[in-house]
């Protein structure tokens, strides 16, 4: 397992090449909030998870499967990482911050570009109503709901610093 990416992974490229090429600045794996956000949005206080189905147990995923062997320890390990992201989530949330899972299916060739639509309007239009989309077919086929939380009423502007650094 030591060799698995934890940041920098081939999806986490692919969101963030996306972003910056419609003009979004972004910091990346900030280790400031909790669960150290894939993604962080000052300007639109969003953040984004970009999840692996097998590793965050993505639910109605194909990806997210337990292994045959030794699953009481996997399923115990899944579990755990599921609590921490709930936990995580609901820091940011009181914090203010609008959090979005993007999976690791939604991005597959055949649901990619509107996935990735879908995610700069969750950005910037801050999910208008607040809803969650509707069901999607995920990439490996099987459907799950795409996860984005209600913006916080608490929100409140950043501005800069005199040194550059950005408050709250």
């Amino acid at each position: 397992m030591s060799r698995i990416r934890g940041k920098d992974t081939s999806i986490e490229r692919i969101v963030r090449s996306y972003l910056f090429a419609r003009g979004m600045r972004f910091r990346k794996n900030d280790r400031r909030y909790p669960g150290h956000p894939d993604v962080v949005l000052p300007k639109y206080r969003a953040i984004v998870f970009i999840n692996g189905c097998f590793w965050h147990m993505h639910e109605g995923c194909g990806g997210h499967t337990v292994p045959k062997t030794n699953t009481a320890f996997w399923r115990a390990k899944l579990e755990r990482n599921r609590e921490r992201d709930r936990r995580q989530h609901d820091e940011l949330r009181r914090m203010g911050w609008r959090v979005i899972d993007v999976w690791e299916c939604e991005l597959g060739k055949a649901t990619r570009a509107s996935r990735l639509e879908r995610l700069v309007e969750q950005i910037v239009d801050g999910g208008r109503d607040g809803q969650a989309p509707p069901d999607a077919v995920c990439g490996s086929g099987g459907t799950m709901k795409a996860v984005e939380h209600a913006p916080d009423a608490r929100t409140s502007p950043t501005r800069r610093t005199g040194d550059g650094k950005e408050t709250t």
